[in-house]
């Protein structure tokens, strides 16, 4: 059963990061959200969230759109199609790997 070990190293490292995970699962939950939001929901510093977000945006799993409400900026993000199956699959990975952990059993040495 390394099988399931080698599934656990190749999930996908863009998602599964605690910080994106977090950023993916929240969206994945509504249309979109504004960028304070998702700092207040996650508890990460700007420029944190601003990193973690553009490395999603490179990937194509989000879009972020900036505009303006009156006079102040507003940032929102929310996820792209592919975004949306790639947390999904990334969630289904899991719960798979979880199971089948569930009934591993250490080779006899």
């Amino acid at each position: 059963m390394t099988a399931l070990f080698e599934e656990l190293v190749a999930l996908d490292k863009l998602i599964h990061e605690p910080a994106r995970l977090a950023i993916m699962t929240a969206l994945s939950a509504c249309q979109s959200a504004d960028f304070l939001f998702l700092q207040r929901l996650t508890g990460l510093t700007k420029g944190n969230l601003s990193s973690h977000l553009a490395k999603l945006e490179d990937a194509e799993l989000i879009t972020i759109e900036k505009k303006f409400i009156g006079k102040k900026p507003n940032t929102l993000v929310a996820l792209s199609p592919a975004g949306r199956e790639a947390i999904a699959r990334h969630w289904q990975q899991l719960e798979s790997l979880r199971h089948n952990a569930n009934q591993w059993t250490p080779p006899e040495a």
